[in-house]
């Protein structure tokens, strides 16, 4: 029955109106020639209005004279009914079919890669290896091979853990998860040493299994060793162990910053001015007429590409440019005051550097005065555990 209805909208069908007394009669006769009769309103007792194909009205007008209603056409619909009344708007037409033949070749394609990094953790360069790998916007969907691409991408790259590629309908949606970067795991029963990964002074040394090879107050660099990987008995003599031990000292973070006296600081008045381009694929066409209409301005542009459906992407996407107008001012600062500007701004860089404040046990601010600018210095003293784990090479 539903594939007979659908059929009638392709071929046209009648909203029907019968009046009579005999209306469940007439129902039943419908059903029992198996004639498709759909969208049924009952009005009072004596009307029904309902819908029929084109091919099934001679059979409906035998059975209303049978049981005696008076049948009347309401309207007309389908598609050569609309074909009849764009008959004299050929144009109009055509345009129509050729848009819907464009969409319905479009579908075929790719027009949009949507890549999705799982939590929030970027990779370098992904979106152009993605392309050179074969997956790119304008290709053909049966020209694109998945496996493929995700081979090319993970023999490119080892910070993969894991890819994968669905195609959907105008959307390729590449869903890529970053490997950790973990350090070379020693196992327990291997040799190893422990080293220093950063430079500092040494505050506390617990050596549980090997040889201290510092000691308090001692000031190390990186790849010093620290406890040795080997143990010497009186009476077993030297013996290689995997060394276990906890290092702590006092390293130094420390950043720079260089405030001219004289500044030109930009600050936004408000006034936006919005400038649209049509992009088809690679093709684009502005909508407006030379650049902006200020003198001096930051420029956001988005893309919009435009679907019918959440899937079904088309080839035609709208960049908006928006100018914001800037306002540039001349800043003079005295000496003290660019001084305090740098050392507020590098305190600000350093503490969302450092995570555990309690840790901090000293600041030291170092400032040079030039001749058009300062340069100010600022160094956290930082109390850490340091060292990493050696593999001993025989």
């Amino acid at each position: 029955m539903i594939i007979k209805i659908l059929f009638s909208y392709m071929i046209g069908f009648l909203e029907i109106a019968i009046e009579g007394y005999y209306i469940e009669r007439f129902i039943n006769m419908c059903r029992n020639n198996k004639i498709a009769i759909w969208h049924l309103k009952r009005k009072k007792d004596v009307q029904l209005d309902f819908r029929v194909g084109i091919h099934d009205f001679k059979e409906i007008c035998n059975i209303a004279k049978k049981t005696k209603c008076k049948v009347k056409i309401r309207s007309k619909k389908g598609f050569p009914f609309l074909l009849h009344r764009y008959k004299k708007r050929k144009i109009f037409f055509i345009l129509l079919l050729i848009m819907i033949f464009l969409t319905l070749l479009s579908s075929n394609f790719v027009w949009n890669v949507d890549i999705r990094e799982e939590n929030g953790q970027e990779l370098e360069n992904i979106a152009k290896q993605i392309e050179e790998a074969g997956l790119r916007t304008g290709e053909w969907k049966t020209k694109v091979d998945t496996k493929e691409v995700i081979n090319k991408i993970r023999l490119q790259r080892k910070d993969i853990a894991w890819m994968g590629i669905e195609l959907k309908g105008t959307n390729a949606i590449v869903k890529v998860v970053k490997a950790d970067e973990k350090p070379e795991i020693i196992k327990d029963d291997e040799y190893c040493s422990i080293i220093s990964d950063k430079a500092g002074i040494i505050t506390k040394v617990n050596a549980q299994t090997g040889t201290a090879n510092v000691k308090v107050g001692d000031t190390v660099n990186v790849g010093e060793t620290l406890i040795n990987g080997w143990m010497e008995g009186k009476y077993t003599g030297i013996r290689y162990v995997h060394a276990k031990g906890e290092i702590q000292a006092k390293v130094w973070h420390t950043k720079y910053k260089n405030i001219p006296y004289n500044a030109t600081e930009r600050q936004e008045t408000g006034n936006i001015q919005n400038q649209y381009t049509i992009k088809f694929n690679n093709f684009k066409i502005n909508l407006h007429k030379g650049v902006s209409k200020f003198e001096i301005y930051d420029t956001i542009e988005t893309e919009s590409k435009m679907r019918l459906f959440s899937d079904f992407y088309l080839p035609i996407s709208i960049i908006k440019m928006t100018h914001k107008e800037v306002e540039e001012r001349q800043k003079t600062y005295e000496i003290e005051e660019a001084k305090s500007l740098g050392i507020e701004q590098l305190q600000e860089e350093l503490d969302k550097e450092i995570e555990e404040k309690e840790s901090i046990v000293g600041k030291n601010i170092n400032t040079y005065e030039k001749e058009d600018s300062i340069d100010v210095y600022v160094t956290y003293e930082v109390l850490e555990n340091i060292g990493t784990n050696e593999k001993i090479v025989f």
